[in-house]
C-alpha cells in the first residue's frame, strides 16, 4: 500500500518512510515541520519497532504495511506539534484470502483522552478500506486498555472473540459493500 497524507479537523496524519523512521528526534522535526516532544515515542514504538518498520519499508515484503505520523496541527494550540502513529500491516494469523490488515496506533501520554486517535482512526478507515482487496480491518487490544477500546469501538469496530496475542481481545470492522 502507497500510504497518502490525509487531513483531519486537527491533525496532518504523513507517511512514513525509511528517512523518517530512521531519522533522530532533530532530523525528524525538519522532515515533519513539527515540533517533536522530549517524551516521544509513544508508547509501543520502541526502537524494536521502528527498525520492523523500516524493514518491513526496504523489504516490501508486506503489499498492506503502511505507517502514518500524527502530527497536531492547530495554532490556537501552539502549532504543529508530533503526537502519535498508527500502522497497517497483514496480520500474523492472515487467511488465505488476503482481505485483512492489522491496525495499531499510539498517542503520546499528554495527548490521550483529547480525541485525537478516534479522530485520526475515522479518518484512516476510508483509507484502507479504498486500497483494492481489503474488506476487514482488525486490531487486538488488551482489555485494560479502556481508551485504546473505546477508539475502536467509536469507529464502529465490535469485540469478535481472542486476538491472536495472548491475553488480547480481538475487535474488527467489516467494509460496507
Amino acid at each position: 500500500m502507497k500510504p497518502t497524507r490525509i487531513r483531519t479537523e486537527r491533525l496532518d496524519l504523513i507517511p512514513a518512510t525509511l528517512e523518517t523512521l530512521q531519522s533522530d528526534r532533530e532530523k525528524l522535526a525538519t522532515l515533519l515541520d513539527a515540533a517533536v516532544p522530549g517524551s516521544w515515542p509513544p508508547p509501543l514504538l520502541d526502537d524494536d519497532t521502528r527498525d520492523a518498520f523500516s524493514l518491513m519499508i526496504a523489504e516490501k515484503g508486506d503489499p498492506f504495511f503502511a505507517t502514518w505520523y500524527w502530527v497536531r496541527d492547530d495554532p490556537a494550540e501552539g502549532g504543529r506539534v508530533l503526537i502519535g502513529c498508527a500502522a497497517i500491516a497483514t496480520p500474523p494469523t492472515a487467511d488465505d484470502d488476503g482481505d485483512t490488515v492489522l491496525i495499531g496506533y499510539s498517542v503520546l501520554d499528554e495527548y490521550q483522552s483529547q480525541g485525537y486517535a478516534t479522530e485520526a482512526v475515522r479518518h484512516l478507515i476510508p483509507a484502507i478500506f479504498s486500497v483494492p482487496g481489503i474488506k476487514r480491518i482488525t486490531a487486538t487490544i488488551y482489555p485494560e486498555l479502556g481508551a485504546a477500546i473505546r477508539v475502536l469501538e467509536k469507529n464502529g469496530f465490535f469485540p469478535a472473540g481472542e486476538g491472536f496475542e495472548e491475553g488480547t481481545i480481538a475487535y474488527i470492522l467489516e467494509k460496507d459493500d
